[in-house]
């Protein structure tokens, strides 16, 4: 099957993009495509559409409150976005950090700041706290800047949670509520690091994850901290001349061992999820050609799943990921993958997957394709014509790997 390079689009009616979440997570609809057929079910019901034995694999990053406003000395209210660790650094240690901490941050009126500190006040045990936010460099519309704080009791985690807000995706056009710090978050979420929540796990619920243990699908957690870069529409006519955002990973030996052991019945849970997975074989594709390769050497590029060799099985790449993670003494990968899945894409290590309905114009539309080939448009055809909800408080799908 061909495609072009065209970006793929449909027509979203606004009235179709879910602006507030169900009330129970797991009576969404789920479309299910299997052998080319489409059917529809529940979300509840998800553990009868899938095979005993399977592998779920989730992403189990956690969203913080990336969305902070301060004061400029003249009274200019600035919001400053934060998006990553300055300088590759591990958000865990970034978000541990007391009284200094640097991140790559969107700011929103800059335009309104000069070149003095922005200031923001918080409360800490009937103790002020003050936060100072320098501009150290700026490269197109990103800033580094430096976050000081006089209070070493908090760490930064403990500044963004106080201070900061929830960031909901541009399309819902209102600000977080108290239902959303909860319904925001996926039942499972634990390593912070987020901008924006894996919606696909946004419907499982502990009842739906004990159905599945009790057909003996087997459950694993990967880590990729969503970027904002995930709501960027492809702006060009030609794909190939989008740049993709790049993202952390962090995956366990452990959890590779699992996917090795389960190949051929890997159901993935969300796009990131996959790009994740993805990710992991074109690391040990990268390890078979350069065993001596530190972690950062691994990190996926663009375009390397399109020009390194296809040849090797994920058996043969997963197994030397783990053996070069061994030789290094690593138990975690930890490194950042640039992977750009399109329609011309084989998966390598997924074979279904569990996903919300996304953005015309956007690179998780290609994915998609990628997974379901020209079907695509009938199963979107079908979602639209059958009332369901898009995007990421939407209902959800479960599709299998398309052969044609």
């Amino acid at each position: 099957m061909e495609f072009t390079a065209h970006i793929l689009d449909y027509h979203l009616p606004e009235e179709r993009i879910a602006k507030f979440p169900l009330s129970v997570r797991h009576d969404a609809k789920l479309l299910v495509y299997k052998d080319q057929q489409i059917t529809h079910d529940r979300f509840y019901n998800l553990s009868n559409q899938l095979a005993a034995g399977s592998l779920m694999v989730f992403n189990d990053t956690k969203v913080f409150h990336a969305r902070m406003y301060f004061t400029s000395i003249t009274g200019k209210v600035i919001e400053l976005f934060c998006m990553e660790p300055a300088d590759g650094k591990d958000p865990v240690l970034a978000m541990a950090a007391n009284a200094h901490s640097e991140w790559i941050c969107m700011v929103g009126g800059a335009k309104k700041w000069k070149s003095d500190k922005l200031i923001c006040r918080l409360m800490h045990h009937q103790t002020e706290t003050i936060v100072e936010a320098s501009l150290i460099a700026r490269k197109d519309d990103m800033f580094h800047i430096s976050f000081e704080w006089d209070n070493n009791d908090l760490s930064f985690a403990d500044i963004l949670e106080k201070s900061g807000e929830l960031p909901l995706p541009p399309y819902m056009n209102r600000k977080a509520n108290a239902e959303d710090e909860n319904r925001y978050q996926t039942v499972y979420a634990k390593q912070t690091g987020s901008v924006a929540a894996p919606t696909a796990g946004l419907h499982f619920t502990d009842e739906v994850l004990t159905s599945l243990k009790e057909k003996n699908i087997k459950t694993e957690f990967v880590t990729l901290h969503v970027g904002a870069g995930t709501f960027k529409p492809v702006k060009t006519n030609n794909y190939k001349e989008h740049e993709m955002h790049a993202e952390l990973i962090d995956v366990s030996d452990k959890s590779i061992e699992m996917m090795m052991h389960h190949l051929g019945k890997v159901i993935v849970v969300g796009t990131t999820s996959l790009r994740t997975l993805e990710s992991l074989y074109w690391m040990g594709v990268k390890a078979m050609l350069n065993p001596n390769a530190s972690i950062n050497e691994l990190s996926v590029t663009q375009w390397e799943a399109y020009e390194l060799p296809q040849s090797y099985t994920a058996e043969q790449a997963l197994s030397a990921l783990l053996q070069i993670m061994k030789k290094l003494n690593c138990n975690r990968i930890i490194c950042k993958t640039q992977i750009m899945i399109t329609p011309h894409y084989k998966l390598k290590v997924g074979n279904g997957l569990i996903t919300n309905f996304h953005q015309p114009k956007s690179t998780l539309l290609l994915l998609i394709a990628a997974v379901t080939g020209k079907d695509w448009e009938k199963i979107y055809a079908e979602a639209l014509s059958n009332d369901y909800r898009f995007l990421s408080y939407g209902d959800s799908s479960l599709l299998m790997k398309s052969n044609s």
